[in-house]
């Protein structure tokens, strides 16, 4: 199954990198490359899913061919298991190819995003993607109009749906949530209307609010942009910071009103949703299809309000350390250790990398180093390539990885994290059958955070320089801080606002800026200067207009540190459980079920309290260091 890609943001630096084509280092140089400028060693091989234009447009083909012949069924899967496991392998023979065909046409688009061809060429998947959607929509419904014991008797008649078995489970388990075929038709068409708040919350961040230009610390006029706002937040001139947050959420506030109204219409039409099709609430709405017990969510956020404590330390530390009389919200991401800048070549990185990553086993390293000698990964940036970094598994192929390196730690990080979806993509496609091989979000981000964390480990215990040693710790904790603590409460967030929804409240701007400005306050805690302009900051997060999303990131974070501690500590034994019982298990079971299996249980409060421990013991350490002088 074609795995979506996993997308990691991409900070911009001030100073431009490119490649020498002759040996393949950054040199420092403000020209971008041209691509055919970069090292074929360096480029990842697309032909591996087609050599060809012409051979896309074969499969093309072949799609439009077969679409009608899924309608043949349409009426019947109730008639015999021969039907249902016929009109399921056809479909899924059609989405195999439908998952190279699009990668193939957007992953050269993103090579060089001016080139009109594979534009068109992406264009043209999307729409084939739409019509392969629309003709089997008919399926899962008709799957679920099947009585329970029927369905039962068709899969013990016909031996070949037992690969289908979970899939089909998981169906039933949602059938108190299917409406009639009409009922689902007329909420289907409702569809493109309701996602209208989102568009619009789209349409307003990306193109209406404007930012206005600040100094940076050379007293050079710039431009604000969403891009360039974390880089000014972690400056080193708290004048920059100050201004950068001031425009930045400044500028959000001026449209207040309007960002509240659309807000509030996404979470309405969520609840919506999940009333019509008799869900408790729109939290289990969200959570349910992907089988995450509301109790998982809930419990995160319980955790982490009873271990808020050493996060209030962190806040007191970052203050003394800033030599501050007053710590404000914009003082948060300020690096507590200055001039220090870890740079990495793409081959030192891999090598680190590799180094980091052998607690994870022989095999697994073999593999990587077989992802890197096999082309998966298109390396440094060039002219109109996209911005950013993924991973994008297609089954029967190979993962590929879709780099912009430019030789800094956190780019020797993202390799770490991209190569960890691609090998989970990798291994589950291996081993599982194609209706059991693509997994869920809730696991996706373990696999990639587990390697990041198994790497700052491995630098932090290699490294005998004190201001290296500070710069990791403070970065680790940062990573915990951002990702734990900072996702959590957007997760209490929006709980807050859906229940008030449900309870018939309007989510007016005053209403959540208040909500938003209390939660800051409970979490920082006491020393922290809640400033009034974070108030507005709900407005700009764009991952509230994905129901309840937000979430994964702690609770992925918080299993991958459990599966590096068991990783780091218990050798070979937890190798096995890590390999076989998690990335090998693609989506044959619960995430939670998976999980727990390799050894991680994310119903209970385990994995977070550990998570939460390690951020006290790296504290801890950096107060010492810092106390040295």
């Amino acid at each position: 199954m074609s795995k979506q890609p996993h997308f990691v943001p991409f900070a911009l630096s001030l100073m431009l990198f490119s490649t020498s084509s002759a040996m393949g280092a950054e040199v420092e140089s403000f020209q971008i490359p041209g691509r055919e400028e970069i090292a074929a060693e360096y480029k990842w091989h697309l032909e591996d899913l087609y050599g060809s234009d012409e051979e896309w447009q074969t499969d093309y083909n072949k799609v439009k061919k077969m679409l009608p012949k899924v309608g043949e069924y349409k009426g019947k899967l109730d008639s015999s298991g021969k039907n249902l496991l016929a009109c399921l392998m056809l479909r899924d023979d059609i989405t195999k190819i439908t998952g190279k065909l699009y990668p193939y046409a957007r992953m050269h688009q993103d090579e060089n995003t001016a080139d009109n061809k594979y534009q068109a060429l992406t264009g043209k998947a999307q729409s084939l993607n739409i019509e392969v959607n629309t003709a089997i929509a008919f399926i899962e419904p008709e799957i679920v109009g099947i009585p329970a014991e029927r369905l039962e008797k068709m899969q013990k008649q016909v031996k070949g749906l037992g690969v289908y078995s979970f899939y089909l489970q998981s169906l039933m388990q949602q059938k108190q949530h299917v409406l009639s075929p009409r009922e689902e038709a007329l909420l289907s068409r409702a569809g493109e209307v309701a996602a209208a708040p989102a568009t619009i919350f789209n349409v307003l961040a990306n193109a209406e609010v404007k930012f206005p230009s600040i100094q940076d610390e050379r007293g050079q006029e710039v431009q604000l942009s969403e891009g360039r706002y974390s880089n000014y937040l972690r400056s080193s001139d708290r004048r920059v910071r100050q201004d950068a947050f001031d425009g930045i959420l400044g500028s959000y506030s001026q449209y207040r009103n309007t960002l509240a109204a659309t807000l509030n219409g996404h979470v309405k039409q969520h609840v919506f949703f999940a009333q019509a099709h008799n869900y408790k609430s729109s939290q289990e709405a969200a959570l349910m299809p992907n089988h995450i017990p509301v109790e998982v969510y809930d419990n995160l956020v319980a955790t982490v309000n009873r271990n808020l404590t050493p996060l209030h330390r962190y806040v007191s530390l970052k203050k003394k350390a800033l030599g501050l009389e007053e710590i404000h919200m914009y003082d948060l991401y300020a690096p507590v250790v200055k001039d220090v800048e870890i740079r990495i070549s793409y081959p030192e990185a891999l090598e680190l990398v590799k180094n980091a990553l052998a607690p994870l086993g022989e095999d697994y390293i073999a593999d990587f180093n077989k992802g890197i000698s096999s082309h998966w990964i298109d390396v440094y940036e060039n002219q109109g390539k996209r911005s950013g970094a993924y991973s994008w598994g297609v089954y029967g192929v190979h993962p590929f990885v879709f780099l912009n390196y430019n030789g800094h730690f956190s780019d020797a990080s993202t390799l770490a994290h991209e190569m960890g979806h691609a090998l989970h993509s990798f291994y589950s496609a291996k081993s599982q059958p194609y209706p059991t091989a693509d997994y869920v979000i809730f696991t996706a981000e373990t696999a990639s955070t587990t390697n990041e964390i198994l790497l700052i480990d491995y630098m932090l215990a290699k490294t005998a320089d004190k201001k290296e040693k500070m710069y990791l710790l403070n970065q680790y904790l940062e990573n915990i801080r951002t990702t734990l603590y900072r996702q959590t409460m957007f997760a209490e967030f929006e709980k807050e606002i859906h229940d008030r929804s449900e309870e018939g409240e309007t989510l007016t701007a005053d209403l959540m800026e208040e909500i938003y400005h209390d939660l800051n306050v409970k979490y920082f805690g006491p020393e922290m200067i809640v400033d009034k302009e974070i108030d507005i900051e709900w407005a700009r997060i764009p991952h509230f207009y994905r129901n309840f999303y937000v979430y994964q990131y702690a609770t992925g974070y918080s299993a991958a540190t459990a599966f590096a501690k068991q990783l780091q500590t218990e050798g070979e034994a937890a190798q096995e459980r890590y390999t076989n019982h998690f990335l090998k298990k693609g989506g044959s079971d619960t995430p939670i079920r998976i999980l727990k299996n390799a050894g991680v249980d994310m119903s209970t409060p385990q994995p977070i309290e550990i998570t939460l421990a390690k951020f006290s013991q790296l504290l801890d350490e950096l107060e010492v260091l810092l106390a040295q002088g």
